[in-house]
């Protein structure tokens, strides 16, 4: 009973988290991935390529796209239409055009690592090995396991056209070859310059500056760690001199089918097919 009078009082004073619980618009579009997977980067290029004549920054990042773990459905309700909105859920039908990004799992799990360290949840040197247990579990966080995310928008929505899915990795090497696909399913037509202006106010080394001046006007870093940049090394393949290698192996062994279907290659013999292949089947592989 009291908790439901709290939970009503922090909705009518709009400091609830809106979470999977809000009103969906037939014209939204979500910017979904596992966290730490590029979708502050991706909410970045949206912004940019979507208000061109705004500066965007992490001051205002929740007003432009607004992020479903720190906004409250109050603000939700009262962003501007149509809407982008950012979100770690794993799949929820009324979501219905969605820009999914993927991440290779061996390189989340660092980035998770070092992201939870920085929140101050976390003591300084602990293990690896145990987090990497943890994290192929599905015990970092609300968000299920990396497999379990992923999948569920792959398995339900791979083959949709109201779904893109981007890799980071892809859009690391190749970012205006990325962000015109982006544009183009958002209907936004922009010419190379365009986009290359999106890509370079939206780049690492922009964003980071931004850090530098704007942690504290963002929730997210507001009050946290600052010796931990929240904006990393924007570069893929980091686990391969990072990550030890029993936990590449405890992630492939996990994995396997999936990650093989979506372009990430294997490197440990354990990485051995499983009955999950079968289950997996049916998922589209990476465009």
């Amino acid at each position: 009973m009291l908790y439901g009078a709290k939970l009503i009082l922090k909705t009518l004073l709009g400091k609830d988290h809106a979470g999977r619980n809000f009103g969906v618009f037939p014209d939204d579009t979500f910017i979904i991935s596992y966290p730490r997977s590029g979708s502050t980067w991706t909410r970045f290029l949206v912004a940019n390529l979507v208000y061109p004549n705004e500066r965007v920054g992490f001051a205002n990042l929740d007003q432009l796209i607004p992020a479903t773990a720190v906004c409250s459905r109050r603000a939700l309700k009262k962003a501007r239409r149509p809407r982008f909105i950012k979100s770690h859920n794993y799949y929820d039908p009324r979501y219905r055009r969605v820009v999914y990004i993927v991440r290779d799992p061996r390189d989340v799990v660092l980035s998770e690592y070092r992201f939870i360290l920085k929140a101050g949840k976390m003591a300084d040197g602990y293990p690896m090995e145990k987090f990497v247990s943890e994290f192929v579990n599905g015990e970092i966080g609300t968000y299920g396991s990396w497999q379990e995310n992923v999948g569920s928008w792959l398995g339900t929505r791979g083959e949709n056209p109201n779904f893109l899915l981007l890799r980071y990795e892809d859009m690391v090497a190749d970012t205006l070859g990325e962000l015109a696909k982006l544009a183009t399913f958002l209907g936004i037509k922009a010419g190379r310059d365009r986009l290359q202006q999106v890509a370079d106010r939206s780049s690492a080394d922009s964003m980071r500056a931004m850090e530098k001046k704007e942690s504290e006007a963002w929730v997210v870093t507001k009050g946290r760690r600052k010796d931990i940049p929240f904006v990393g090394a924007a570069t893929a393949g980091g686990w391969k001199t990072k990550l030890p290698g029993s936990c590449v192996a405890q992630i492939e062994s996990a994995w396997a089918p999936l990650m093989q279907r979506l372009g990430y290659e294997l490197v440990t013999n354990a990485a051995s097919r499983t009955g999950a292949e079968s289950m997996l089947a049916a998922l589209p592989a990476s465009r």
